[in-house]
């Protein structure tokens, strides 16, 4: 396991805490990878933190569906499955639709040129062909329109699934060869709200949803196929 990652200081959180955020995201990102094994002697070195921090971590994670305990083997990472992912997408898609068409109603004028900026800056994010900045840039674009919904419990709802929606929008990211397709779903995006077209918006969103839902599912197949290949 060669992972850079650091481990993020919070005077104000507990060390377990602490590093519970460290290993999260580091999994959310990609850092630590589907199937890869959490030492504990190994983190807590690389960490310079004692193994108990470590433990309550993998525990907390286990908790959250992010990792899994296997005989003899320990603790690693979850693989992405089609039925977690599907269930995420589809909450996704039911909040999305419902953002745009709120969105069509009570966007600014001024919230549109914001929303053509980010869609611009998503753009340049793909022309770094940087995985994190496109990723945030994309997350940028879209939290744009959630806040123009006006609808505070729907942002909410919003923010409590984006850590689970990162994961799997890194992964759809990580396909270059779906960069266009999505540069230009922001496009009709953006274009639809800048109507103030509520069913036109509502389509534009759906595809793009299901889009990435088919990307992931494609990613995950080829992933089971090469792990089955592994243990012939």
């Amino acid at each position: 396991m060669d992972n850079n990652f650091n481990i993020n200081e919070d005077a104000f959180l507990p060390l377990r805490d602490v590093v519970f955020k460290t290993l999260r995201q580091s999994i959310l990102t990609g850092e630590l990878k589907p199937g890869e094994r959490l030492m504990e002697i190994h983190l807590a070195d690389k960490l310079g933190v004692s193994r108990t921090p470590i433990r309550e971590a993998i525990r907390q994670l286990e908790l959250e569906g992010l990792v899994v305990m296997l005989p003899r083997r320990g603790a690693q990472v979850a693989h992405i499955t089609e039925k977690s992912m599907s269930d995420v997408l589809e909450v996704r898609l039911a909040l999305d639709e419902l953002s745009v068409k709120l969105a069509c109603e009570r966007i600014t004028d001024e919230e549109i040129e914001r929303l053509r900026e980010a869609c611009l800056d998503f753009e340049k994010a793909v022309d770094s062909a940087d995985i994190r900045n496109i990723t945030s840039a994309d997350v940028a674009f879209h939290d744009i329109i959630f806040a123009a919904s006006r609808n505070m419990r729907l942002i909410q709802m919003m923010n409590n699934l984006a850590e689970q929606m990162y994961r799997y929008r890194f992964e759809y990211i990580k396909d270059d060869s779906g960069w266009q397709s999505l540069i230009t779903e922001h496009r009709m995006i953006t274009d639809a709200i800048a109507m103030r077209d509520p069913e036109l918006s509502a389509r534009a969103i759906h595809v793009h949803i299901k889009n990435q839902e088919n990307s992931i599912i494609r990613t995950i197949r080829r992933e089971e196929k090469s792990r089955k290949k592994d243990k012939e």
